[in-house]
């Protein structure tokens, strides 16, 4: 299957489905959306059918940027928010109000904070955010300039009221337009759109909307449908390591804590393999499964991932749960579907004390073996809420413990521990962009939200100082947030290295 060219649209119509959890959205809600959109696209007899496709069912690719941000702003129930956040009509003071009623519930006292910090918190950094993200993964995928463009804009509104730019009217891209429409029809119904037209929603893609065109939508195979629906010809790849490689920036965005896990695991378990001499087909379905073995992890808030202390009961079971998750993600599509299998035993121990199917040693292969021990290995490695990063020794130990205690492979963990000792393939000698070791510094700080005065303070300069570095790497990498310098620096392998 490595060699062969498969439909592009299969592989992200299955990852689409990571989109939606990450909007806590029941799945499929993008796949309907594209559906929508096409059929409206067909009626407004637009030409380049194939933008609108895309920029539909990517339509929330940006969508872990601000997940960290979230938190800080509204609480740890922020995940919650989302579908009513993406319903909701911020110019108008009665929907932002109902909006501000459900802010930071559950959080008792602190309630009042996180709606002041909502109240008083400007909202164009993080939809920014979104938009340039969004925008960046769409072009890692190759989907052409116009696909990124039309996720660039996503934000926009009719009236140019909207962001990043402000566009109005017809300056917007027809995708964006259409794909806007299309969703709020998925999520909101006709109702709305009719309520919406001419301020936040295109006029005459309203006009050309009624409801035959969702009234089959739980009586289809939807799926089969929106695979039929992609304008031809058909988008095809033979490169599922780079869909992989996007999707693990994806995830890996969800918190700073995370940042270049997913390509870190997989640049240890593919050496490892080579090291182990296991076949190409099998090493290249291992690095695929290290890409996507956190797909799940969408489907858990992120105030579960940042929380500083011993997890709730609750909290634990939605964890568990994640790579259960990754394996449902990937088995939409015929492609991923043996990737699923394997990325989903990433937390399985040999003595089967793992999760979520406490399998044992006979059930789990080299390759899941080797999955195991580059997990652990990297986690160790990086930060996380409650703990700082091992040092490679103190990791190595650690790791070696798990062997001698019977939860990981003997062989397997050496072949990861002789491939993190060893220079990374195809390490940059040079920096990206020109950035001297200094940025570098100053980038990796920055991207994991460190605010000016903290670089400041790391770097012994004035906090003025600290911010004119920010300002000089923002120009050198062209991007202007902090979710932006993140995927730089993780497409870099800048936190891996």
């Amino acid at each position: 299957m490595a060699q062969q060219e498969v439909r592009l649209a299969e592989l992200l119509c299955a990852l689409s489905v990571t989109l939606d959890l990450a909007m806590a959205q029941p799945p499929e809600k993008s796949i309907r959306s594209c559906l929508v959109a096409m059929r409206l696209a067909d009626r407004l007899r637009v030409h380049d059918k194939r933008t609108v496709y895309y920029a539909t069912l990517l339509r929330h690719l940006g969508c872990t940027a601000t997940t960290h941000e979230e938190v800080h702003l509204a609480g740890p129930r922020a995940a919650e928010l989302r579908p009513l956040a993406e319903r909701t009509d911020t110019n108008s003071h009665r929907e932002a109000l109902h909006y501000l009623m459900h802010v930071g519930r559950g959080a008792g006292i602190r309630r009042l904070q996180y709606v002041a910090r909502t109240m008083t918190t400007s909202e164009d950094n993080l939809l920014l955010a979104v938009c340039e993200v969004g925008s960046m993964l769409a072009a890692h995928l190759g989907l052409g300039h116009a696909t990124a463009e039309a996720l660039y804009q996503n934000l926009e509104r009719w009236d140019g009221k909207g962001t990043p730019k402000g566009l109005a009217g017809k300056e917007i891209h027809v995708a964006t337009r259409i794909a806007e429409v299309a969703t709020q029809a998925v999520i909101a119904g006709q109702k709305t759109l009719i309520k919406r037209r001419g301020t936040w929603l295109d006029p005459f893609v309203v006009a050309e909307y009624d409801d035959s065109l969702v009234d089959d939508l739980d009586e289809i195979d939807v799926w089969q449908a929106v695979l039929d629906a992609e304008p031809r010809p058909w988008g095809t790849t033979r490169d599922l390591d780079e869909l992989a490689r996007t999707f693990a920036y994806f995830v890996d965005l969800k918190s700073p804590y995370l940042f270049g896990h997913s390509t870190g695991v997989a640049t240890l378990a593919d050496e490892a393999a080579r090291l182990l001499h296991l076949e190409d087909a099998e090493r290249a379905t291992l690095r695929r499964a290290a890409l996507l073995h956190d797909l799940g992890r969408v489907a858990v808030p992120t105030a579960v991932w940042e929380r500083p202390g011993l997890l709730r009961r609750a909290d634990w079971e939605k964890v568990r749960l994640h790579p259960y998750q990754s394996e449902r993600i990937l088995a939409r599509s015929r492609v991923l579907e043996p990737v699923g299998v394997l990325a989903a035993l990433h937390h399985e121990r040999l003595d089967g004390s793992g999760y979520p199917r406490q399998a044992k040693g006979g059930e789990l292969s080299t390759a899941a073996r080797i999955l195991a021990a580059a997990d652990c290995y990297q986690a160790l490695r990086q930060d996380r809420p409650h703990r700082a990063a091992h040092s490679a020794e103190g990791a190595a130990e650690i790791i070696l413990a798990q062997v001698a205690a019977g939860r990981l492979d003997d062989r397997c963990v050496k072949a990861v521990l002789a491939a993190a000792g060893q220079q990374v393939p195809g390490r940059r000698m040079s920096r990206p962009a020109g950035l001297t070791e200094r940025e570098i510094e100053v980038l990796r700080l920055l991207a994991r939200g460190t605010s000016n005065a903290g670089i400041a303070h790391e770097l012994v300069v004035s906090r003025r100082t600290a911010e004119h570095h920010v300002q000089h790497i923002y120009g050198k990498i062209g991007v202007s947030t902090r979710a932006a310098a993140a995927l730089y620096a993780m497409q870099h392998g800048l936190f891996t290295q």
